[in-house]
C-alpha cells in the first residue's frame, strides 16, 4: 500500500467512509427510529447547565455585595504567589473563589468552554478551612467534562451517556480536594474524544480565546480556552493522542501528559474503555510549568495511592525537577509523516538555538520506523475491535441509521495478542535508539498554529507529532514559544507537504490565517520520568522567557 493510501487511512473520517473509497467493506444496518429522546435529553441538558450558571451569577452578585476584593490583582496571580498568599491569610478562599467565577462566567458567555458549573463548589468553599494544609489550599480548578464528580453526567460529549451522574467522584477529584482544592467548573470536550476539535451535540461548539474562525483544540478544548483567558488557573485534562497538548498548543498554554499509569483513572470516563494499545493518561493544563509541577507534587500522595492500589507509590521528585545540570537533548523538526508549518519548524529551531546557547547539548535524533507504528500499532490498536465500540457508544436511542465499522482493523484475540507484542517491541527499539544516542529528553514540534474549526476531524494523521507518544507511553508536554508572523504566512503560501497529496492540501488551510496565535514545541522523556519532563519543559519556557526580556 502506497504512502498516500497510509495517509488516508490515518485520518479517522475516511476510515469510517471506506465503502466510498474502496478500503473495506462496510456493514450497515438500518432500522427505523426516532430521534425525541435523544433530542429531549440534549435539551433538558442544556437546561440543567442554564440553571448552575444563573444560580453562578446570583451568587456572584451577592457577594460582590461586599466590596473590598481586588478581582483583577488576584486573577493576575501566578499559582505559586496565589497559594502563598492563601497560606499566609493575605487572601482569604473566598475572594480568590468568587474572582474566578465571575471570570468563568464572563468567558464562558464569549466562548462557550463550560458544561456546568459545580455548584457544591459554594458548599465546599466553606468548610475548605479544614484543607488548609493542602498544598492547592483555596485554589478553584477546573475540570475535563469526563473527569467524574458526584452527581453530574461525565457524557465524553455522546448524547446515549446523558442522565446518568456519577455515583461518586472521580479518585483524582477526591484528592484534589484533600489537598484544598475547589473544583469548581466542568469544561467542554468534542463529540467521542477522539478529536481535536471541541464541539459537540451537546453543548455546542467551544471557539478558540483570540480567533473565533479557529478552535481550541481538543479534547481538553474547553480547558485550552478557560484558563488561556483566565477563568482558571488550573485545569485537569485527559490524553490518548495530544488531547492536553493540542489545546495547551493552540491556546498558548502549558500541557502535560504524564506516563500512564501515575495518576489514577478511576473515575475517569471514555468511549472506548477497554483499549491497551495507545494509553490515555490524565494530566494537568496551567499558564506555567511550575503549576503543572505543584499539581502532580499535590496528587502524588499518600491519599491518592491509597484510594487507587493499582497506581505505583511514587511520590513527586522535587530534587530530579529543581536540578540545573546540563541536559544531554534529542531533536528532529520532521516526522518524514507529516510536515511541519512553517511557525512550528521556525519555533523549534529557535528554541534548539537557545537550548545550546544555554549549554545543553542538541542532537540529532530520529524515531524508529514511524510510518509502521502509526499504522500498524496505533490505528490498528485504536481500532483492534473495527470501530464498533466507539460507534456503540455513540448511537442514541431509538436512532434510525447505525453505522458499523467492517473488519478493515479488526483483530482476533490472537491477532490482538500478537498486536500488543508489537507494542512492546515498538517501545523497547525506540528506548534501544534513545539510549543510543545517549539522551536524556527529547525536543520535537508541536502540532500548530489552532486549526480553522472542523478541520482537525478530517486531519487525524496531523496527529502523528503526538499520539505516536501515547503508543510509546513516553511523558510529554507543550510549552509556548511565540506567536506567528506575518513571515510564516507568507512562507505557508509556498507549502506542499511531504505528499503533496489532499491530506497536505488541507493541512495548509486548516493552518492559514493565524498571524498572532500561539505557537509551542514538545518536550518528551521516558517512562515514569514524568519530573524530568517537566524539568526540561521549565528549562524551555524559562529560556524563552529570558529572550524575550
Amino acid at each position: 500500500m502506497d504512502q498516500t493510501r497510509n495517509r488516508e487511512l490515518l485520518s479517522l473520517t475516511a476510515i469510517l467512509t471506506t465503502a466510498a473509497c474502496g478500503l473495506g467493506a462496510l456493514v450497515v444496518l438500518v432500522k427505523k427510529f426516532s430521534l425525541n429522546q435523544g433530542e429531549n435529553k440534549i435539551v433538558r441538558a442544556r437546561q440543567r447547565r442554564a440553571v448552575s450558571l444563573k444560580a453562578a451569577e446570583e451568587a456572584v452578585l451577592k457577594y460582590r455585595e461586599h466590596p473590598g476584593t481586588d478581582a483583577p490583582a488576584i486573577l493576575s496571580l501566578s499559582l505559586s504567589e496565589l497559594t502563598k498568599c492563601l497560606r499566609d491569610g493575605s487572601l482569604s478562599p473566598e475572594d480568590v473563589f468568587y474572582s474566578y467565577m465571575e471570570k468563568t462566567l464572563d468567558v464562558n458567555k464569549r466562548l462557550n468552554c463550560c458544561t456546568g458549573i459545580l455548584l457544591e463548589s459554594f458548599d465546599q468553599l466553606k468548610t475548605v478551612g479544614s484543607s488548609k494544609e493542602g498544598l492547592l489550599y483555596g485554589v478553584p480548578i477546573s475540570i475535563k467534562e469526563n473527569i467524574d464528580y458526584k452527581g453530574y453526567d461525565s457524557t465524553c460529549g455522546v448524547v446515549s451517556r446523558l442522565e446518568q451522574p456519577a455515583p461518586v467522584d472521580s479518585v483524582l477529584v477526591e484528592v484534589l480536594k484533600r489537598q484544598g482544592a475547589i473544583p469548581f467548573v466542568k469544561t467542554n470536550i468534542p463529540q467521542s474524544m477522539l478529536n481535536y476539535d471541541c464541539g459537540n451535540p451537546i453543548y455546542g461548539q467551544t471557539l478558540h480565546p483570540r480567533n473565533p474562525q479557529k478552535t481550541p483544540g481538543g479534547s481538553s478544548g474547553g480547558e485550552g480556552a478557560l484558563i488561556a483567558t483566565g477563568g482558571s488557573l488550573l485545569g485537569c485534562g485527559t490524553d490518548i493522542g495530544g488531547s492536553i497538548r493540542f489545546p495547551a498548543s493552540f491556546c498558548g498554554i502549558c500541557g502535560f501528559k504524564p506516563t500512564a499509569g501515575r495518576l489514577s483513572s478511576k473515575g475517569i470516563s471514555s468511549i472506548s474503555r477497554g483499549q491497551k494499545s495507545v494509553l490515555a493518561s490524565v494530566g494537568p493544563l496551567a499558564r506555567d510549568v511550575d503549576s503543572l509541577a505543584l499539581f502532580m507534587q499535590a496528587v502524588l500522595c499518600d491519599h491518592l495511592f491509597s484510594l487507587d492500589p493499582t497506581v505505583p507509590p511514587i511520590p513527586f521528585n522535587l530534587e530530579i525537577y529543581q536540578s540545573s545540570r546540563p541536559l544531554r537533548i534529542g531533536y528532529f523538526e520532521d516526522d518524514s509523516y507529516q510536515q511541519p508549518s512553517p511557525s512550528m519548524i521556525r519555533s523549534l529551531r529557535e528554541v534548539k538555538a537557545l537550548l545550546e546557547r544555554a549549554g545543553h547539548t542538541v542532537v540529532p535524533f530520529t524515531l524508529p520506523r514511524i510510518r509502521y507504528a502509526l499504522m500498524e500499532l496505533t490505528l490498528k490498536g485504536v481500532l483492534a475491535d473495527g470501530g464498533v465500540t466507539m460507534l456503540n457508544n455513540m448511537m442514541v436511542e431509538n436512532c434510525s441509521e447505525i453505522f458499523i465499522l467492517s473488519p478493515l482493523v479488526l483483530r482476533s484475540v490472537p491477532g490482538l495478542w500478537k498486536q500488543h507484542a508489537s507494542v512492546e517491541d515498538y517501545i523497547h527499539e525506540t528506548i534501544a535508539e534513545w539510549r543510543r544516542c545517549e539522551l536524556d529528553v527529547l525536543l520535537c514540534p508541536m502540532l500548530g498554529p489552532a486549526f480553522k474549526a472542523l478541520y482537525p476531524g478530517k486531519l487525524t494523521c496531523a496527529t502523528s507529532y503526538t499520539i505516536i507518544y501515547n503508543a510509546l507511553n513516553f511523558p510529554a508536554g507543550a510549552v509556548p514559544v511565540d506567536t506567528v508572523t506575518a513571515e510564516d504566512e507568507e512562507e505557508l503560501k509556498h507549502y506542499e507537504g511531504k505528499f503533496k497529496d489532499f491530506w497536505d492540501r488541507l493541512f495548509k488551510e486548516a493552518v492559514s490565517g493565524a498571524e498572532g496565535l500561539p505557537t509551542a514545541v514538545q518536550c518528551v522523556a521516558l517512562p515514569w520520568q514524568d519530573e524530568l519532563c517537566l524539568r526540561f519543559m521549565r528549562e524551555v519556557e524559562q529560556l524563552v522567557k529570558q529572550n524575550r526580556k
